[in-house]
């Protein structure tokens, strides 16, 4: 009867001891693996989820979001694009899609800078972060071109100089790249990733320069005649200001501040991570979503200006030129009625110059019959003859004689 009971405790000993095996096999399995990632995780994707390393996680935050922001922007400026009636606004519409592109490369690239190293990803750095800088930048001086033109003439570039501009000035990044990258990896046979960081930074001169000749070319949007596409070189200059502010901050940092603080290799990957999301951020927040904003705006309508209106004084609207016509008009009119006027004395039996006249023989006399009156002129009464005043107060306009004032002229 005894042996039942000491069966089931055997059992009960032998399960414990099974689950204990288990929990201390998943504690050596977690330990061995980051707080914050499963037990499956690639070892070179750790810094995605380490909560221990928390930089990680928030530059893919940060850079996560700055993505789905190109791609909302993107889509807005694709779905408006039919609405877009001014010629002005619909020509850098490729030009901006083109932006978009590489700030969206800018925030993906940054995620390859929170990876591990390995060949793969070592030679996506290399070749990517000054073509994707080249192309965002190309773009910015492309704008800065076409606001110049705007500001001083009140016309752009076509959309198809602007791309392909922006497209052949990328286009010398992209060699620039690959021939480092020939030299170096093909040639030398070394490995991607067996760089120096200053071979990095010289890498990107070209980009360099692109930046500088966009700054300085943005101060000239400021001149020019038409106001209204000034807020727009503003803008530019303001983007390219802060990206040389992030550009000569995260060199520094590269090159010099790493080595003094004695974490060369530690915070390289973190710094030029966050330089990728924070130069994004600034293409997004002053150029891109202001530029876009400005484009599916509707054009400004002038108002007509309200004659019916009496509420203001009416001002003449006539140039020196029309008052000058409107004044030889009415010499004009004036020398035709004074003809008909002679014409009218001839036909009532005066002859040419005889009215007012005297005949030698009747000196002292006064003349009688119907050569002492003063012949009638009818077509006083239906020619109209307009004064000066008349004409002001018309505001400039000439009145027309009355059909049936013409038909009696001409039968008179």
């Amino acid at each position: 009867t005894f042996l039942v009971p000491e069966r089931k405790m055997r059992t009960h000993q032998v399960l414990a001891l099974l689950l204990l095996m288990v929990i201390t096999s998943v504690a050596s399995e977690n330990s061995s693996t980051s707080r914050g990632c499963g037990l499956d995780l690639l070892p070179q994707y750790v810094s995605l989820c380490d909560l221990d390393a928390i930089w990680g996680i928030v530059v893919e935050a940060v850079a996560g979001a700055g993505a789905l922001i190109t791609l909302l922007l993107m889509l807005i400026l694709l779905v408006r694009l039919p609405f877009i009636k001014d010629v002005e606004k619909r020509r850098p519409v490729c030009l901006y899609f083109l932006f978009l592109l590489g700030t969206l490369g800018l925030f993906g690239l940054t995620f390859a800078f929170i990876i591990r190293m390995d060949e793969t990803i070592c030679s996506m750095r290399r070749f990517l972060w000054g073509v994707l800088f080249a192309l965002c930048f190309s773009c910015l001086l492309c704008q800065t071109w076409r606001i110049r033109r705007l500001v001083r003439q009140g016309t752009s570039p076509p959309g198809w100089q602007l791309v392909g501009l922006a497209l052949c000035l990328m286009l010398v990044q992209v060699i620039i790249a690959t021939e480092w990258l020939g030299l170096t990896v093909l040639r030398d046979s070394k490995p991607a990733c067996a760089y120096e960081p200053m071979d990095f930074v010289m890498a990107l001169i070209y980009d360099m320069v692109l930046l500088v000749v966009t700054l300085a070319q943005a101060f000239f949007t400021l001149c020019g005649k038409f106001l209204r596409w000034k807020l727009n070189g503003v803008l530019v200059l303001i983007t390219s200001f802060l990206s040389v502010l992030i550009w000569v901050t995260w060199i520094t940092m590269y090159l010099f501040g790493n080595a003094m603080i004695e974490h060369a290799d530690s915070w390289s990957d973190p710094i030029l991570a966050i330089a990728l999301a924070a130069n994004g951020w600034v293409f997004i927040i002053f150029h891109a979503i202001p530029e876009i904003h400005c484009t599916l705006l509707p054009p400004l309508q002038e108002n007509p200006p309200n004659y019916f209106d009496t509420s203001q004084p009416r001002m003449r609207e006539t140039a020196f030129e029309e008052d000058v016509h409107l004044s030889r008009t009415y010499m004009e009119n004036k020398a035709f009625s004074m003809d008909e006027h002679n014409a009218a004395l001839r036909t009532a039996g005066f002859s040419n110059g005889s009215l007012g006249k005297r005949s030698t023989g009747s000196l002292g006399k006064r003349p009688t019959g119907s050569l002492g009156k003063r012949p009638s002129a009818p077509f006083r009464s239906n020619v109209y003859q307009p004064t000066e005043m008349a004409v002001v107060l018309n505001g400039g306009t000439e009145m027309v004689a009355h059909p049936r004032s013409l038909e009696s002229f001409g039968a008179f």
